[in-house]
């Protein structure tokens, strides 16, 4: 479709932002398509992954300061994760991971990398919805290498954005935000009614432009909120815990975005309110796709999931960025909105320890298609009512980038207990009791009170890595 026409013709900028505001309201239906479609066995679905949002920055998460209603009221009427993990908080691997179900010890795909073959594309959600006759659209960031023609393989629709924040289309200057939630209109207009879609939005916010010194930017709309606010600094910023770590976790890329960010009291104001601005800026366009559904009709058959690709410091620790394997670094939002799922089930909150790498094995098994054998992570559709289901009690995380700044980790987390060990650094290991120090302020791997429940994670961290590299020669 032409993209003047579609977007700027039909679609002001005016009316974008009504329609955003207007959240679920039936502005812009351009046509009730609903009263023509009929009931379908298999769900559209709708994936949004934002960018570095961790799991506390959502209202219905507990924040009191953050403005996210959208995303709240999908919590209210769906199933919230308290307990969702990356396998690796970098986006690259994050991202492979989350379209192929499996490790990054298992893809090898992060930063740096050769393109994610073939033989972990085709049992990609994507291709597979595709292959199974869904609409598959994609907008925003990508963010995975992959082969030459893999992504006709997987998309019908496909509308990548990258930075600048702001662009001028067609005189006018747009947040990417805004023109990811208008591709996105344009995909659910053009769909035909007879077959489901799938359509995955993962808007770069709320990701810093890491080579401008302002960092971050938000759609003008969402200018005004938290002016009046001091923004908390929190507790593990003070630097004791900094000067704690050592040498080779000080001297970091975390660090060093820690003072593009951080390093003083005003700019520490200046940049959460910005990161909080993006935030609700993809919380503010969500609403107009939300809005676009209802005026569709295609709301009550529309399984919405919402997460991120990685957790996030907030000054925390001395720190700025991911990639380590403390929780604020793993630990991200993850909720299902399914409109047909049982009235008692709205509202509820699991407390169950699930993956990224479970969202394509849900996906798929909402849609009715047979999870792959190879993929790594679980279906969470037993999750999504209300009961007890047997599920895993333990999760491996790892971070395996060969980069100088950015120390490679691997842990093994359990309600309880953390263990973290660095493969180049064998001598540093840490152990926290998660029940009595969420906050992982104290390291006990030195106490001897601790051995037993030390080495014990530790063999539990070692049969973990030893599984996935096994699982890498299925693909070989």
């Amino acid at each position: 479709m032409n993209f003047k026409k579609n977007l700027t013709e039909n679609l002001t900028r005016r009316d974008f932002l009504k329609a955003s505001a207007a959240g679920l309201g039936t502005l812009f239906c351009q046509s009730q398509l609903g009263a023509h479609l009929k009931e379908r066995k298999r769900p559209n679905i709708l994936f949004v992954l934002t960018d570095d949002q961790r799991f506390d920055m959502l209202g219905c998460a507990g924040n009191p300061i953050i403005k996210t209603p959208n995303i709240d009221r999908l919590a209210q009427e769906g199933v919230r994760f308290e307990q969702a993990f990356v396998t690796t908080p970098i986006c690259a691997a994050s991202r492979a991971s989350i379209f192929t179900g499996t490790y990054e010890r298992t893809h090898t795909y992060t930063f740096t990398k050769p393109p994610l073959t073939r033989a972990f594309t085709d049992i990609s959600y994507p291709a597979l919805l595709r292959e199974a006759g869904y609409q598959v659209g994609f907008v925003g960031k990508f963010g995975v290498k992959v082969e030459e023609g893999v992504i006709n393989q997987m998309f019908d629709y496909m509308r990548p954005t990258s930075f600048p924040y702001f662009q001028t289309v067609n005189g006018v200057q747009r947040h990417i935000t805004e023109l990811e939630g208008e591709y996105a209109v344009d995909f659910l207009r053009q769909i035909k009614p007879d077959r489901p879609f799938c359509l995955v939005w993962c808007p770069w916010a709320p990701h810093a432009d890491d080579g401008n010194p302002e960092q971050y930017f938000w759609p003008p709309e969402v200018d005004s909120l938290y002016r009046e606010i001091e923004i908390p600094v929190p507790e593990m910023a003070d630097p004791k815990y900094y000067e704690a770590q050592p040498e080779f976790l000080k001297n970091t890329m975390n660090r060093t975005r820690w003072f593009w960010r951080f390093d003083t009291p005003e700019k520490y104001q200046k940049m959460v309110k910005g990161y909080y601005r993006m935030i609700s800026g993809v919380d503010l366009v969500l609403g107009r796709i939300l809005a676009e559904l209802k005026c569709s009709g295609l709301d009550k058959n529309t399984v919405i999931i919402f997460s991120s690709d990685n957790g996030y410091f907030l000054g925390e620790r001395g720190y700025a960025g991911k990639w380590l394997m403390y929780d604020l670094s793993i630990k991200v939002p993850l909720i299902i909105y399914d409109p047909r799922a049982q009235e008692g089930s709205h509202g509820l909150v699991r407390k169950e320890l699930v993956l990224n790498i479970d969202i394509p094995a849900t996906i798929l098994d909402l849609a009715g298609l047979p999870v792959p054998e190879k993929y790594q992570g679980l279906s969470l559709r037993p999750l999504l009512k209300i009961g007890k289901t047997d599920w895993r009690k333990e999760i491996f995380c790892e971070e395996l980038w060969d980069n100088p700044e950015i120390p490679q980790s691997e842990c093994v987390r359990t309600d309880r207990w953390k263990y973290i060990q660095y493969p180049r650094h064998p001598e540093y290991v840490e152990l926290f009791d998660l029940k009595a120090d969420p906050q992982e302020k104290h390291n006990l791997a030195s106490l001897p009170q601790y051995q037993s429940t030390l080495e014990e994670l530790r063999r539990h961290c070692q049969k973990w890595i030893q599984r996935l590299v096994e699982d890498r020669k299925k693909f070989q």
